[in-house]
């Protein structure tokens, strides 16, 4: 454990070695565009993680920007996967309903999710909805995708056997299809993480009065160029974050795929 972890880390040198010539060129350029990392860093701390220790260190605009897109981004996720998982593994078992709405499907997943936020806009309205609807459109295709193909795929040798030892049909579902399935629909699920994040940042700038993409918006519209750079930092962190948990979770659910291999 402790030498798979030492390997991990020996692999993250060139984390630093970048950050130090980024840091070096910032400095001998002085480019206004592009302040070193440690600028960015430090304004970072300043602007969201300097608040007081009662509020986990978050100032005021962290509040008010930050943990708004987190729970939006959250809830989107949560939404489209539910509906994603839910309906892939039912047009994966039924060949027919898949055929009368592959058509459809194709087609809408084909749109730019981007495109259809003026739709949304007039659907629903600006603020939370908006982006929630946003967010649950750009994520749900690829989890129904591979939810559909993982439902769909299944050794018939599991389907024979469940059907030998007289398992019900929702017993058939939990204790082998979804199994049989959950490596596919876990693939679709790390590719939607992704996806939300970059859905949520796309939706605060129409319509919204908070979240770091209307921060990020603000910050473009007044050339605060560091703001700009800060935002973008922790959207990559964040990016980081939730696949590094996504993974540990996956590596856990998945334990006996991992061990068959």
């Amino acid at each position: 454990m402790i030498l798979s972890l030492l390997g991990r880390l020996g692999r993250l040198w060139i984390v630093p070695v970048a950050l130090a010539v980024w840091e070096l060129a910032a400095r001998e350029a002085r480019a206004v565009y592009f302040p070193p990392p440690s600028g960015i860093a430090l304004h970072v701390y300043e602007l969201w993680f300097s608040g007081p220790p009662a509020r986990l260190f978050l100032t005021d605009d962290a509040v008010a920007h930050i943990l708004p897109s987190l729970g939006r981004l959250l809830l989107g996720w949560s939404a489209a996967c539910l509906l994603g998982v839910v309906a892939g593994v039912a047009l994966g078992r039924s060949a027919r309903l898949s055929q009368y709405l592959s058509p459809l499907i194709h087609f809408a997943r084909s749109l730019p999710p981007p495109v259809l936020l003026p739709v949304f806009l007039v659907l629903v309205g600006v603020g939370t909805p908006l982006q929630l609807a946003g967010i649950v459109f750009g994520v749900v295709w690829p989890v129904l995708i591979n939810s559909i193909d993982g439902a769909r795929y299944i050794d018939r040798q599991y389907l024979d056997t469940a059907q030998v030892f007289g398992l019900s049909r929702r017993e058939r579902l939990t204790r082998v299809i979804l199994p049989a399935a959950a490596p596919k629909i876990f693939a679709g699920l790390r590719l939607s993480v992704a996806l939300a994040l970059i859905m949520m940042i796309i939706s605060e700038l129409l319509g919204s009065t908070e979240g770091v993409g209307y921060r990020l918006l603000i910050a473009q519209s007044q050339l605060d160029i560091l703001t700009m750079w800060a935002a973008t930092l922790l959207l990559g962190v964040l990016g980081i974050l939730f696949n590094a948990a996504f993974l540990a979770v996956e590596r856990r659910v998945l334990g006996w795929h991992r061990a068959a291999l």
